[in-house]
């Protein structure tokens, strides 16, 4: 199997199902690795040094280990309750969203909501917002007035990866950006 699907499976894992491979996560998301090893290997093989290879060449750095390399975690992306232990940060004045054109008419109604994930996923840059649109058809980007949502009070983190999160953003902070 290759790393791209078993590095697929242990998001699924870390970020959703970790009960999948019979193992838990601690309140901040970590997992131990030798259960997550352990566990992943009951159906494809993973051994340490594919994990530190896979955690290393993630071009989304969706994974965190510890200081000595005893416990993972995703970095951003659960559905299941954690607390990640992100800082608040301020935001620049602008962030951006992408998603599928399917979604619009919702989000101008609703705004952008987390739907089962924890928070929103914003990005600094257009282009990143719009790879992660195209994973949803046709890109639809908005811009995220975060300047002004942050002086009203929203709060926002930023993951390891770069990715910014926060609650929800209101409609009243979005403009079509194409």
């Amino acid at each position: 199997m290759s790393d791209r699907k078993t590095s697929k499976f242990i998001s699924l894992i870390l970020r959703h199902k970790p009960e999948v491979i019979g193992i838990s996560l601690d309140e901040h998301g970590w997992a131990s690795v030798d259960d997550l090893i352990r566990g992943v290997s009951r159906t494809q093989p993973l051994d340490m040094e594919t994990l530190e290879r896979i955690v290393a060449e993630d071009e989304k750095q969706r994974y965190s280990f510890n200081e000595d390399k005893t416990l993972i975690r995703a970095n951003h992306g659960h559905t299941v309750q954690v607390d990640v232990g992100l800082p608040k940060e301020t935001p620049p004045d602008v962030l951006y969203h992408g998603t599928g054109i399917k979604y619009k008419d919702a989000i101008d109604r609703q705004g952008l909501v987390p739907k089962n994930r924890l928070y929103v996923h914003l990005s600094a840059d257009v282009d990143t917002a719009r790879k992660v649109g195209q994973r949803h058809g046709k890109p639809v980007i908005y811009a995220v007035d975060a300047a002004a949502m942050h002086a009203d009070g929203h709060v926002f983190f930023r993951s390891v990866s770069g990715v910014w999160l926060t609650e929800k953003v209101p409609v009243k902070y979005l403009d079509d950006v194409q």
